[in-house]
């Protein structure tokens, strides 16, 4: 008879030894769980989903994949956050951690800011983010997040916007050429992420994408943008996978993630070659020494921070995500709305008219127009272009709502917890923006506070870098858009169908017809 010898001997010795560290390790744990959450005052959680699955959750999972697909998949999140009274749930499930949702003003303000260094950015959103956007600001922790935002912050100081303005004019321009002059209907979101791409890759690297211009769209850029926007997706896609992302590989996305490196990582070079000669020739690069009217090029602005070809590549691309998707997003919901509002639009073109004093708006000007400000904050809120994300407990912490019989105690979130706050619930909150919260009116705003209620562009040390650029950009083509076209109507009355990839826009596109004011355009 075959014999299994000393090996077999050990291993029988040794399993019951792993098993009995096992118990003492996880006993070990609750112990140390039940002193931190008798220290900090926490209580059981107030509201516990219930699931049919307690062990996986596969019943919520397929609810959620199946919202996905109707596009509704972020009414259905928020609105299990609003059924909960807007306020704090956990998913329980016997082998995965457990997930916190909460659409709490202070419980957001907690995570974000006060308490900010105990949270960061979710394993699986940094894994899924990584192959396209590598080391960057928007796939990074601790000190590496702080080395990108410090990298990043002067090249979003400048003060002077009429440089950029020229270039968004001349941008604006190759959009009214795809504009329909015989009121046709049209498809006004396409256009959008056109114009947002070629104003967003001409800052960012000094050269557009040209996608608005065919006679100008190269083959190197036609190849990039569906590279880029083929990663994006593959990015999108491993985030909805969750845990199962491990066993995603596409080479198709693979080798679009290595031509679209290829492609900034050009530019980067050539913005690393100028610095090097203007410092042969003895010249400045520093942009408070540099004519404020000039060009601006946010790459050569870098190379004054690292000389890093792949950290230039890197940034380009993560700001890249957040110029373009998320400004071409929040046109597009806006339009979306007066389409079906004329008497906004109306009202909004009446005072871009009136404080308009040349042929473009100045920044000035801009700043000035109140309405304006409250139609670009009501469109935030009501179709937040990026409306839900997470945040990781870094170490066993807390959240100061959400405990005990009334959800008013503290509450235990363990090292590793996501916790997910979802913008449709936090910005329908009545108590905060009134019983009419569910419908889209501008006006609400006149004077309106909202504090950590209303967090489109997210809040403490990681707020958007890019607020004010892109606040900016919106700006300008909305007020160049309401000087150049009287009204606007659609032929599309079905309700809202969310596109929701890396941002949220409208799955249907935005199909309009535009009346043009002649004498301002020519037409």
């Amino acid at each position: 008879m075959a014999s299994f010898g000393v090996g077999s001997d050990l291993i029988l010795y040794l399993s019951p030894v792993l098993v009995l560290s096992l118990l003492l390790r996880r006993l070990v744990h609750f112990f140390n769980d039940k002193k931190f959450i008798k220290q900090h005052g926490c209580q059981p959680p107030m509201n516990i989903a219930p699931l049919w699955d307690p062990i996986l959750g596969i019943d919520l999972v397929l609810q959620f994949i199946r919202a996905a697909r109707e596009g509704r998949y972020i009414r259905f999140s928020g609105g299990r956050l609003i059924s909960y009274n807007y306020g704090t749930y956990v998913i329980k499930r016997l082998a995965l951690p457990d997930t916190i949702y909460t659409a709490e003003p202070e419980n957001i303000k907690h995570i974000l800011a006060t308490e900010f260094k105990n949270f960061g950015l979710a394993e699986l959103r940094i894994n899924a983010m990584f192959p396209l956007f590598g080391s960057s600001i928007f796939t990074t922790n601790g000190p590496a997040w702080a080395h990108s935002r410090a990298l990043l912050r002067p090249s979003f100081t400048r003060s002077n916007m009429a440089p950029l303005h020229k270039m968004m004019e001349r941008h604006f321009q190759l959009l009214l050429s795809h504009i329909p002059r015989d009121k046709s209907f049209f498809d006004l979101q396409q256009l959008f992420f056109w114009f947002t791409m070629d104003t967003a890759t001409e800052f960012l690297m000094g050269k557009s994408t040209h996608t608005l211009d065919s006679t100008r769209h190269s083959e190197a850029e036609r190849h990039f943008v569906q590279d880029y926007l083929n990663c994006c997706y593959e990015a999108v896609l491993k985030i909805v996978m969750g845990k199962l992302q491990i066993f995603r590989y596409s080479r198709t996305a693979s080798k679009a993630r290595d031509r679209a490196w290829a492609y900034v990582e050009g530019f980067a070079e050539h913005a690393l070659a100028s610095r090097e000669a203007r410092k042969a020739k003895g010249e400045s690069a520093s942009e408070d020494e540099r004519d404020d009217s000039a060009e601006y090029n946010f790459l050569e602005e870098m190379t004054a921070q690292t000389n890093s070809r792949a950290q230039l590549r890197s940034e380009v691309l993560g700001v890249l995500l957040a110029s373009r998707d998320t400004t071409a997003a929040l046109l597009s919901s806006l339009f979306y709305a007066l389409s079906r509002r004329p008497h906004i639009y109306a009202k909004l073109r009446t005072e871009v008219l009136s404080r308009i004093k040349g042929p473009l708006p100045t920044e000035e000007e801009l700043n000035n127009m109140t309405y304006l400000r409250w139609c670009i904050n009501e469109t935030l809120r009501f179709h937040p272009v990026v409306p839900g994300n997470t945040r990781e407990a870094l170490c066993d912490t807390t959240i100061p709502l959400g405990g005990g019989p009334d959800g008013k105690s503290p509450l235990f979130v363990k090292k590793g917890t996501p916790v997910i706050y979802n913008l449709h619930a936090i910005h329908r909150r009545p108590d905060i923006y009134g019983d009419d919260s569910h419908e889209f009116r501008p006006e609400r705003w006149d004077g309106l506070r909202p504090g950590w209620g209303f967090i489109p562009f997210n809040g403490g040390p990681r707020i958007c870098l890019g607020q004010q650029f892109a606040l900016s950009e919106a700006s300008f083509v909305i007020a160049r858009m309401l000087q150049c076209f009287e009204s606007i109507e659609t032929n599309d009355s079905s309700d809202w169908v969310e596109s929701y990839s890396l941002v949220m826009c409208s799955k249907k596109g935005v199909s309009v017809s535009l009346t043009p004011d002649k004498g301002h355009l020519g037409w």
